[in-house]
Formats: structure tokens, C-alpha cells, sequence
């Protein structure tokens, strides 16, 4: 455990911030953290918060030039998003199954768990996916 730490969970037993304070310097320590790293010796790897999709293409679809999509979406909003299934009467989630396959989505919400979610996140180190079209790239990765 590093010293900044260890300071701020002695000021946590000691009463002089709360829980709360805790965790916020913990969260800004973790932000710094990589800044740190890149020049030291590597170590475990940070919980991604972002699910990002990169997009770039040689030409825009109206042929004015290079065009790239860059979508970041916070793990938090998926995360959540999974626990929230839970709350869905199971009669809503048959018909919601449903209209997904009908409109070529096979996905089972019944089946979906938070668990699968930390899973998909660890396999999306690094995905790269080929297009049809030959100057294109799409990259999505957790960050």
C-alpha cells in the first residue's frame, strides 16, 4: 500500500474525514495513478470506466473527406443497466425477448447477469473488428 493510503485511511480511523471523503481521495488517487506508472514498473491493471468505439474511415459517406465516430460510454450505464433487468416483471421480459429477436437481436435479458458484463469487459482489452469497406476501421475497447 502506497503512503498517500495509508494516510488517508489513518485520517479515515482517526475521525478527521468520513467515509465518503475516503472514497473520493481513494477515486482521485486512482485517476492519478496511471500518470505515475507509465514511466514506473508496471502494475495490476485499473477497472476500465469507459467502453469506447472508434470508428475511422478513409472517406465520409458523402465523400468530403477522412470522418472518424469516437463513442464513449461509461461502464456504469451498462453495469446499471444489467441490474435494472432485475426489476423487469419477467412477462414484460418475454415480450421484450421477443421484439428483439423479431427485429434480429437474439439476446435472452432473462439470461443477463452482472456478472457477464465484468466478463465482456475483461475480453474487450483490445478488439479490433474489420469493415467491409477497405479504409475503414473500428476499434472497441474499455478504457
Amino acid at each position: 500500500m502506497n503512503e498517500q493510503r495509508r494516510q488517508i485511511l489513518e485520517m479515515l480511523a482517526e475521525g478527521k474525514i468520513t467515509a465518503t471523503e475516503a472514497e473520493q481521495l481513494m477515486d482521485a488517487l486512482d485517476r492519478e495513478q496511471p500518470e505515475a506508472t507509465q514511466a514506473g514498473a508496471a502494475s495490476p491493471k485499473a477497472r476500465p470506466k469507459y467502453l469506447r468505439v472508434v470508428v475511422d474511415s478513409a472517406e465520409e459517406a458523402g465523400g468530403d473527406g477522412p470522418a472518424r465516430i469516437n463513442v464513449r460510454v461509461p461502464l456504469q450505464l451498462l453495469r446499471a443497466g444489467v441490474r435494472l433487468t432485475s426489476l423487469i416483471p419477467p412477462q414484460a421480459l418475454t415480450h421484450v425477448n421477443a421484439e428483439l429477436a423479431k427485429s434480429g437481436v437474439p439476446i435472452d435479458l432473462t439470461q443477463l447477469k452482472p456478472q457477464h458484463i465484468e466478463e465482456l469487459v475483461e475480453q474487450l482489452d483490445d478488439l479490433t473488428v474489420d469493415v467491409d469497406q477497405p479504409d475503414t476501421k473500428v476499434k472497441v475497447f474499455c478504457e
